[in-house]
């Protein structure tokens, strides 16, 4: 039985696999956990097809158990972070190749409407305020990412109808959805000029160079300064030790430039149940805070 904390701020967050929360707006979570807020994750699937990406773990035990390894490590983030977690239970599509059919009765091949049941039920549980996901691409295309889009998508809408799903508790309409914008062109761009400048070897010029051109880009309406929240995110992600390699990849560029460079993890607002577009600083302003709007009528401001 999920019992949801009684008062103030409720900020769900739902991802396709373990360690995806603690790559994509991780340090939003830690800050706004430190600061009192109810801050739940949600977990698609166990990534029970996952690779395993550091090699100092990949051994033929890790692999044969990964869903329990992967649970345990989930478990550790979710302590670092200060957050609660739930796992809606689907079983990892993996990464297809082109042409390769999807794994039967993974998540990505489950239907929309049956796959966003579990969540429509948490979220009318929950009663979160604000809600955040991965954008129609799904960050990358892995099938999982997509699916988890859609999914929260349709939950949020129909955990707000009372006539649909009745049978999964009473309606809640969350009051706005966001969409990541983690590690977007314009962060590596930024952090590999700074990085440059400063005669720092950087990795991200190849990242650049293979950056798809028909990537979309959507604006970013909403930016969480949450600086002093990098070492924690930075802490939760390498508990996920079979995702994650020290000093590789994400977690080789230098923190403090990243601090100066970059203090920000930023959102897009999708949608929004308040007046104005939600947006508290004004209309084509930035917000600085998902809860804009919010504080006040919740009592927690």
């Amino acid at each position: 039985m999920f019992t949801r904390h009684s008062g103030g701020l409720r900020l769900l967050s739902v991802h396709a696999h373990p360690d995806d929360e603690s790559s994509k707006g991780a340090a939003t979570l830690a800050r706004y956990a430190a600061e009192g807020a109810d801050v739940l994750v949600v977990t698609c699937t166990g990534g029970e097809r996952g690779s395993v990406l550091n090699p100092t773990l990949d051994r033929p035990e890790v692999r044969a158990d990964l869903a329990r390894v992967r649970r345990a490590e989930m478990a550790a983030a979710r302590e670092i972070l200060g957050v609660r977690q739930r796992f809606l239970g689907f079983v990892d599509s993996g990464l297809p190749g082109p042409g390769e059919p999807l794994p039967e009765g993974c998540f990505a091949a489950r239907p929309v409407e049956l796959a966003a049941a579990p969540l429509v039920a948490l979220i009318r549980e929950f009663r979160p305020h604000v809600v955040i996901t991965y954008d129609e691409t799904g960050g990358y295309p892995h099938p999982d990412h997509v699916m988890t889009h859609r999914v929260t998508v349709a939950a949020f809408d129909a955990a707000a109808d009372g006539e649909r799903h009745p049978e999964l508790g009473g309606p809640w309409q969350a009051a706005k959805l966001y969409y990541h914008l983690a590690l977007s062109r314009a962060w590596f761009r930024a952090m590999h000029r700074a990085m440059t400048e400063r005669g720092v070897p950087s990795g991200m010029g190849e990242v650049l160079a293979d950056w798809p051109d028909a990537a979309p880009v959507l604006a970013a309406t909403t930016r969480i300064a949450c600086a002093e929240q990098f070492a924690v995110r930075d802490a939760a992600l390498l508990a996920h030790a079979t995702q994650v390699q020290p000093g590789v990849a994400f977690m080789a560029h230098p923190r403090d430039v990243e601090r100066e460079v970059w203090p920000t993890e930023d959102y897009h607002l999708a949608r929004s149940r308040l007046p104005g577009a939600g947006v508290a600083a004004g209309p084509g302003e930035i917000e600085t805070d998902l809860f804009a709007g919010l504080r006040e009528e919740v009592g927690a401001g």
